[in-house]
């Protein structure tokens, strides 16, 4: 088994407790229904309360070929705006890779903050995928977050 870790950034106007409240706390139920055009069309709870150990079931629009994939909660602390999950199921595995994992912290910048993100993709023993291909997909996973959408609904709604 391969390991490949790829690290992105990417900054918000947003102050860092409601970007992590819109991203991480609210994201399965307030965010998606107020996103019309969004990738993800809901997101079942599985196991759990939201917190760690909470398997979750994301469900995709008809018009993105991944249809499903399901992810476990590895830790969502508030104080310290940290999400780790992981993906345990679904299509966008990418052939050759085994699993994935994803560390997601937010950060004052500025007025606003950054995300930054370090995903660790495990791949198959009989693999011969490469970082290039892991980082195509790993910013179509990216696009799944509509971050610039979801910073949008959030400025647009001074009471969120």
């Amino acid at each position: 088994m391969g390991v490949i870790a790829v690290d992105t950034e990417r900054k918000s106007s947003l102050p860092p407790a409601k970007l992590f409240k819109a991203f991480f706390v609210d994201s399965d139920c307030k965010i998606l229904k107020a996103l019309p055009n969004a990738i993800i069309k809901n997101v079942e709870i599985l196991q759990g309360n939201g917190g760690a150990g909470t398997i979750k079931s994301v469900h995709f629009n008809e018009d993105f070929p991944v249809k499903n994939i399901k992810h476990r909660v590895e830790e969502l602390d508030e104080d310290n705006m940290i999400y780790k999950y992981s993906i345990v199921d679904g299509e966008t595995l990418m052939p050759g890779i085994e699993s994935a994992s994803y560390v997601i912290k937010i950060e004052p910048s500025g007025t606003g903050s950054v995300c930054k993100q370090h995903t660790t993709f495990y791949t198959k023993a009989d693999s011969n995928i490469n970082e290039e291909e892991i980082k195509a997909s790993n910013e179509e996973v990216a696009k799944m977050f509509h971050f610039k959408d979801i910073e949008a609904y959030v400025l647009a709604n001074p009471n969120y």
